[in-house]
């Protein structure tokens, strides 16, 4: 797995209150294979310790399972149509965003699926989706402009330390023209 791209943060911001968390934009590309999960999982983590993420309760287990959840997704559904997926860590004043792009355009609808009782799998992204409620924060898929898919959750820092939460599809590699953490958030990619 490598880091493709990285956004500083923008010159004239103050860090957040609290214990400095390094801003901006990591994108990490891998081929869309099982042993691709633990490696998107180390390499989150490594990412977040680095830059002052770690200190926050149960921020990193949280998107850990994320990141896990959704590389698997990638992995399971997707690896026909898409060998290659892109793991995108965002960091801004108050909040954490990760998100698994791929070139499947099938949209899972989270939001509208039951488990199954007894499957023993299927059950992924109602967890992100319970993740993301539940730590205050958002969760949703969108369609990228090379008519594939990318499924992201955001989570605030800390419940004191959460500004506006961002949404939408994924943040370009390129600084945003508003601040990070104002309210209309990441920019959306442009290709």
């Amino acid at each position: 797995m490598e880091i493709v791209g990285r956004v500083p943060s923008e010159p004239g911001h103050a860090p957040p209150r609290g214990p400095a968390v390094g801003e901006g934009v990591w994108r990490f590309t891998a081929p869309a294979l099982e042993s691709s999960v633990p490696q998107a999982r180390h390499a989150v983590r490594d990412l977040l310790t680095h830059q002052g993420v770690s200190g926050h309760g149960d921020l990193m287990p949280n998107l850990l399972l994320i990141v896990s959840e959704l590389v698997t997704n990638a992995v399971r559904h997707a690896a026909l149509l898409s060998p290659q997926i892109a793991v995108e860590v965002s960091i801004g004043r108050g909040w954490v965003r990760v998100s698994v792009e791929d070139n499947h355009p099938y949209r899972p609808r989270p939001l509208e699926l039951e488990a199954d009782q007894g499957r023993t799998g299927g059950r992924g992204l109602l967890l992100v989706q319970a993740i993301a409620e539940e730590s205050g924060g958002k969760y949703d898929v969108d369609h990228t402009a090379s008519g594939g898919k990318a499924v992201w959750a955001t989570l605030p820092l800390s419940a004191a330390a959460a500004g506006p939460v961002p949404g939408g599809p994924l943040t370009s590699l390129r600084p945003s023209r508003s601040a990070p953490g104002s309210p209309a958030g990441p920019r959306p990619a442009r290709s």
